[in-house]
């Protein structure tokens, strides 16, 4: 007698085919895809993805050769053609003229999530003024992917791509972001990243920090310590590979009541109570009241 309970394996590549052959069979509502495609592992690509990429009557991409791998790994026999920052402004037209006739178009990036640090925002806002669908399949993110492997707080964080090339624009881009209370989230060039640490610990200080690299790939690393650190691991020859650098939020540290009161000291010099309050409070980042109260102190201990 057979067995009557297929295996867990069996069971899953049945439910999986079911899906890819439900999805299949559905034909697409014309507009644009927006398809998220791995960035390492090919194995990390979504049914519903595979699925558009099959069914869709157009993909464009970045590099048709990077893409082609992509293709020929799951036997999806589609017509590719280019798409990126050099040759947008001829091929949107033509686009937006595609989609007019009703066709359904994927739009896919070398790797992760398209308009993420890659092409596509004016075609998507090109799509968007002329009224047509936006549909996003979403999937592998290399920013959020290093994100949360970092260790480091993700209530709250900011995507900064990637920094300038040149160093005096690095420093000034990174003094920009210094305030910002959220963790940061960089790429960064193989050959630019201890450069790019070395400024990040003397503009950011010695936060936290993580160097992702190869992110889903064979030789995935994650490196976690202090930004000063982390530059001086890098000092040597330039790694290999994709990378991402995730910094932790500013690190707070407590203004003692001296420094408080020293300060309204010198404010109380011209101005009143209520008045060095509100700037002692600016200056030094911390709550009025707490200032008004140490003034109140100081005016009590002096009477």
């Amino acid at each position: 007698m057979g067995d009557e309970h297929p295996s867990p394996e069996t069971e899953l590549m049945r439910r999986i085919s079911a899906d890819i052959a439900r999805l299949l069979s559905r034909p697409l509502e014309p507009g644009l895809y927006i398809v998220a495609t791995p960035i390492g592992n090919l194995a990390d690509i979504t049914l519903r993805a595979l699925a558009v990429l099959a069914t869709v009557d157009e993909v464009f991409c970045e590099d048709t050769r990077h893409s082609r791998g992509l293709f020929s790994h799951f036997g999806i026999d589609a017509r590719l053609l280019a798409y990126h920052d050099h040759n947008g402004a001829r091929l949107r037209p033509r686009i937006i003229e595609l989609l007019g006739d009703g066709r359904s178009i994927a739009l896919i990036s070398d790797a992760g999530t398209p308009l993420i640090s890659d092409p596509g925002y004016k075609l998507v806002r090109e799509c968007v003024a002329a009224g047509f669908n936006i549909f996003s399949i979403p999937g592998p993110s290399a920013a959020l992917g290093a994100l949360v492997c970092a260790g480091l707080p993700t209530d709250c964080f900011m995507f900064a791509g990637f920094l300038p090339v040149r160093g005096a624009q690095r420093r000034a881009r990174l003094a920009e972001l210094s305030a910002i209370p959220a963790t940061l989230v960089f790429y960064e060039a193989p050959s630019r990243l201890f450069e790019s640490l070395t400024d990040m610990a003397t503009v950011l200080g010695p936060r936290p920090a993580a160097v992702v690299r190869e992110l889903t790939k064979l030789h995935e690393t994650v490196l976690r310590d202090s930004l000063d650190v982390l530059a001086d691991s890098f000092a040597g020859p330039p790694p290999r590979g994709e990378i991402a650098v995730v910094v932790g939020p500013p690190i707070e540290v407590p203004v003692p009541d001296e420094a408080i009161v020293a300060a309204l000291d010198r404010a109380l010099a011209t101005q009143s109570l209520r008045d060095a309050t509100k700037v002692v409070a600016e200056l030094l980042g911390v709550p009025k009241s707490r200032v008004y109260d140490l003034g109140l102190e100081k005016k009590r201990d002096s009477e």
